[in-house]
């Protein structure tokens, strides 16, 4: 028998292994933008905007001309979808949105009297509309060009401020100014002299728009028309219907198309098909595209602003003629259905819009006298842009009867016929 002891057998002693967490990392893409989703969310929230992919947007349909440049201003479409609209625009000259088609349309902005009493007169319905605004019909032209005319005595510099410096307007005596076209005259000829040499044997006229297409350009013509008559608006107190043929032996019983015959010659018809003038002249080569252009005075204004604003001072080279007759346009927004209401509503009461119409340049209707507003004279100075100064000749054209604008207009330009629909 074995006394063999058994063996004992180690077992070593578990050992407690401690779990490691591991910590996930927020991805990098996340973290970057992270903050900028943060501030984009303050800013709806601040804005009141931050539910407005919930609530319902009204889409208005509108047909405009060269007052689009307000709807397209990204701070009124802001201040418009605060209540629930956007406006589709459809742009066209003037008296285009007047002869055409407004089949679909809720709102038309027209940029003149004119144009507004053909469309108010085609509808057969109680329309509302509001006049928000006016502005000046001027000039655009460069420095040389109006220095020119100045030495020519055609134009009048207006003080600068502090009396010296460059200024930036100049008054225009049209009734001169025609008799250079008239004449034939070159810019050569009537003594433009720029440093380096520069010339010009083009002659002295005006880019327009289509006068079968803009306010503008109709409202134009209506300037040399009334200056023409002697100061008086064609017509008289026997306005023609426009019926008459256009050729001479009518003008010659015809006392407008008589008119019409002489003031032709006067405008530059190589215009655009609508308001697009403004655009070439503030181009990089507006001043070889034409050295004078017809364009709004907003337009002008809005254009000094942004270039302060960007290069810190104003643009000197670029220049307004004030003609004097002057004409003084008043755009009119009709709504033609309920939709449209809504939007003449808040263009005759929403404070934001008025604020913004002048800060884009606009002389607002409550601002006071015709013609001047103390609320953009504060803006334009505020923002070291210098101030128009009244022209001591106040004569205001007399627009001329409709039926008898649109004789001078058909004749000159040679317009076609209107559309027939009528909605």
């Amino acid at each position: 028998m074995s006394d063999a002891r058994p063996s004992i057998i180690a077992i070593e002693e578990p050992r407690l292994a401690t779990r490691r967490r591991v910590r996930r990392r927020v991805p990098r893409y996340v973290a970057v933008t992270m903050p900028l989703a943060l501030a984009g969310l303050v800013s709806l929230l601040v804005s009141g905007n931050a539910l407005r992919p919930f609530e319902h947007i009204t889409t208005i349909e509108a047909k405009m001309a060269s007052k689009s440049d307000f709807f397209q201003d990204p701070e009124v479409q802001r201040l418009l979808l605060k209540h629930g609209i956007r406006v589709d625009i459809h742009r066209l000259g003037s008296r285009a949105v007047a002869t055409q088609s407004l089949k679909g349309m809720d709102v038309v902005f027209p940029s003149g009297q004119p144009a507004a009493k053909q469309i108010l007169d085609r509808q057969d319905r109680a329309v509302e509309s509001a006049r928000p605004f006016v502005t000046p019909l001027v000039l655009g032209t460069f420095r040389g060009y109006a220095e020119t005319l100045e030495k020519r005595g055609v134009a009048t510099a207006q003080p600068a401020p502090g009396g010296d410096g460059e200024t930036l307007y100049y008054n225009l005596d049209m009734a001169k100014f025609l008799k250079l076209i008239e004449d034939e005259e070159t810019w050569n000829s009537i003594g433009f002299k720029v440093p380096g040499g520069r010339s010009n044997s083009g002659r002295v006229l005006v880019r327009t728009s289509s006068v079968c297409e803009s306010n503008s350009a109709g409202t134009y013509l209506s300037i040399l028309a009334f200056v023409k008559n002697g100061n008086e608006a064609p017509g008289g107190d026997d306005p023609k219907d426009g019926s008459k043929g256009q050729d001479a032996e009518s003008a010659a019983e015809d006392p407008v198309l008589e008119l019409a015959q002489q003031v032709k010659p006067l405008i530059n018809l190589q215009g655009m098909a609508s308001d697009e003038q403004a655009d070439s002249y503030f181009s990089d080569l507006g001043e070889s595209i034409a050295p004078v252009t017809l364009i709004y005075e907003h337009q002008y204004l809005a254009h000094q602003l942004g270039y302060e604003e960007k290069r810190g001072k104003q643009d000197t080279r670029r220049v307004l003629l004030y003609p004097t007759p002057y004409a003084l346009t008043e755009p009119q927004l009709i709504s033609l259905t309920e939709k449209g209401d809504k939007l003449s509503d808040l263009m005759e009461t929403d404070p934001e819009l008025r604020d913004r119409a002048i800060e884009l340049g606009f002389r607002v209707r409550f601002s006071g006298a015709e013609g001047t507003s103390d609320e953009l004279n504060a803006y334009l100075k505020a923002h070291e842009i210098q101030v128009p100064a009244p022209n001591p000749d106040q004569t205001k054209v007399d627009a001329p009867d409709l039926n008898v604008l649109e004789e001078i207009i058909n004749y000159v330009g040679n317009c076609p016929p209107p559309e027939t629909e009528t909605q």
